[in-house]
């Protein structure tokens, strides 16, 4: 069967593909977190992320997370301000950077301390990561913490709590962040060789 000449296979093609890439770039992910797991062993308290954006926003703590804000002292107006902090990474050069050895090797160390609820393998968490931050990056305010959340493709981000403490013990010093993040994932490049 031969179409008219103005509808010719490969010009609905190029037209299925133009829609596709526009809805793509228009529509949110269709999963996103919903609730962010603190987790240390058996402990599991949930934070709605809805809670999350609320504080981001307004800077105004509601539920358990105005309960955990109070318990720690903290200001929730500060804590507004630091999950509104905007990362200004170009998009390509980022997205390249986290698909190299290394990228991945640093991603493997962050998915210690985030990462799918039910499934904290990196063969799970590093994409999950990898998804947050380029979908954060398109955003239109950056990357942030609510934009990582809403890009973020798994309903429940459990935060190991014991990791993240280790890496906020071993961030006291910048020299000891920076040993962190850099020999430790070349450590890993170095076990991964054949």
């Amino acid at each position: 069967m031969m179409l008219p000449k103005p509808f010719t296979r490969s010009s609905l093609l190029a037209m299925a593909a133009g829609l596709g890439l526009s809805l793509s770039c228009v529509m949110q992910p269709l999963h996103a977190a919903t609730e962010v797991a603190l987790v240390s062993g058996a402990f599991r308290r949930s934070i709605p992320v809805k809670e999350i954006e609320h504080l981001a926003e307004t800077g105004d703590a509601t539920g358990l997370l105005e309960d955990l804000l109070e318990l720690s002292a903290q200001d929730p107006n500060e804590v507004a301000q630091m999950l509104n902090q905007s990362l200004e990474l170009p998009l390509v050069l980022t997205s390249r950077l986290i698909n190299t050895r290394i990228g991945e090797a640093i991603l493997r160390r962050v998915a210690r301390i985030i990462h799918p609820i039910y499934t904290p393998e990196p063969e799970v968490s590093v994409p999950a990561i990898r998804a947050g931050v380029i979908s954060g990056l398109q955003s239109e305010d950056g990357l942030t913490a609510v934009s990582f959340l809403k890009g973020y493709p798994n309903a429940v981000m459990a935060v190991n709590l014991p990791a993240l403490f280790g890496v906020i013990e071993k961030a006291e010093s910048i020299a000891g962040l920076v040993q962190f993040f850099s020999d430790s994932p070349l450590d890993g490049l170095k076990e991964a060789q054949p």
